[in-house]
């Protein structure tokens, strides 16, 4: 079953001796989308997504619309009703999740996005769900579309004063990495500083015990790259940055160090409204 995993990931699997958990979870990634998936997906007013530009920089963006807007259309195919990110290459490489945090589900869908009429489609590589730790509840307020795409984007080569607060304070963030083998984007949650501000182009958090597949840390073993997304969850702004990542094992654990090169922030990039979170109880408490 390793054939389930790129070299990346089969090397930090036996680095943290679980290969043959993850050989026991390896045929949960699957190439198509169950009727169940493929339900959960048109239920979902979000998708998260990650893709390098021309530039080869890597960046996870947050798509939204009205439910239906990402739905299944055959067995490896989605379809999604939303412009991909700004600078992504046609035909590229994309990693998609679509997270639901009223009820703490979330699911992975890799492949290659083609632009279509609707918006683009994605020909699925991999499909998988992922268990529910880390998730912080909130309710759906619901959505205030007249002011979707309404703030002026601001970009930066490192984070201000207002990020670096904003990412101590955040109990959610969402990463995509790439590999020779495509691109993914999973999910990373804790307690409100649990990602800490080392510098103005520094960041840290420590890796919390998850599924053993480890496709994050593989991917970063073989390509630094990464893009991170912070979503204000009550104000629909969002904070991306692009740079690069690694992880650094110590005694104490493992601890991923990301270096700032671009950011991005954009008031009102979201139209959708959430409640305050109920946080997982699996978080670890943070120090």
């Amino acid at each position: 079953m390793s054939t389930a995993y790129n070299p990346g990931s089969l090397a930090v699997q036996a680095r943290a001796g679980v290969r043959d958990r993850a050989d026991h979870i390896a045929p949960s990634i699957t190439h198509g989308i169950r009727p169940v998936a493929a339900a959960f997906l048109e239920a979902q007013p979000m998708l998260m997504i990650g893709a390098a530009d021309h530039e080869g920089r890597v960046w996870s963006s947050l798509l939204t619309g009205a439910p239906g807007f990402v739905r299944a259309t055959g067995p490896h195919t989605i379809s999604v009703a939303a412009a991909l990110p700004e600078g992504t290459p046609d035909d590229a490489p994309v990693g998609t999740l679509a997270l639901d945090p009223r009820t703490r589900r979330r699911m992975r869908l890799n492949g290659t996005a083609t632009r279509s009429g609707r918006g683009f489609r994605v020909e699925a590589e991999q499909v998988f769900s992922n268990c529910p730790k880390y998730l912080q509840k909130r309710e759906w307020y619901g959505s205030e579309p007249d002011r979707a795409g309404a703030g002026t984007a601001r970009h930066g080569e490192a984070l201000t004063s207002g990020q670096a607060s904003r990412i101590h304070t955040a109990d959610t963030f969402f990463i995509a990495t790439t590999a020779p083998d495509g691109v993914d984007t999973s999910h990373r949650g804790g307690n409100p500083g649990f990602v800490r501000v080392d510098g103005p182009q520094e960041l840290s958090w420590r890796d919390y015990p998850g599924n053993a597949m480890f496709l994050t840390l593989g991917n970063l073993e073989s390509d630094g790259r990464a893009g991170l997304l912070f979503l204000d969850w009550e104000t629909g702004l969002t904070l991306q940055l692009s740079g690069h990542a690694h992880t650094e094992y110590t005694p104490e654990g493992r601890v991923t160090r990301f270096h700032v090169d671009r950011t991005t922030e954009t008031p009102a990039a979201s139209p959708l409204r959430w409640s305050p979170p109920e946080y997982s109880p699996s978080n670890p408490t943070t120090p």
